[in-house]
């Protein structure tokens, strides 16, 4: 029998995962002079890869 898991770990999961990645893009953008690190956009760009990876994977 396969299982599905939880799905608030995986909700959780990919929240942790779309901090870590939009860190590190801002981080690359600031670098590079196209964008602040600021916790504003931080906020903005998780929010925006955790919908787009919950439409795109975790949606059934």
């Amino acid at each position: 029998m396969a299982s599905d898991g939880d799905i608030r770990v995986l909700l959780v999961l990919d929240l942790v995962l779309s901090v870590g990645f939009t860190a590190v893009v801002l981080w690359g953008m600031e670098f590079g002079g196209l964008a602040e690190l600021t916790l504003r956009n931080l906020a903005i760009g998780t929010a925006f890869v955790a919908v787009v990876t919950y439409l795109a994977v975790l949606r059934q």
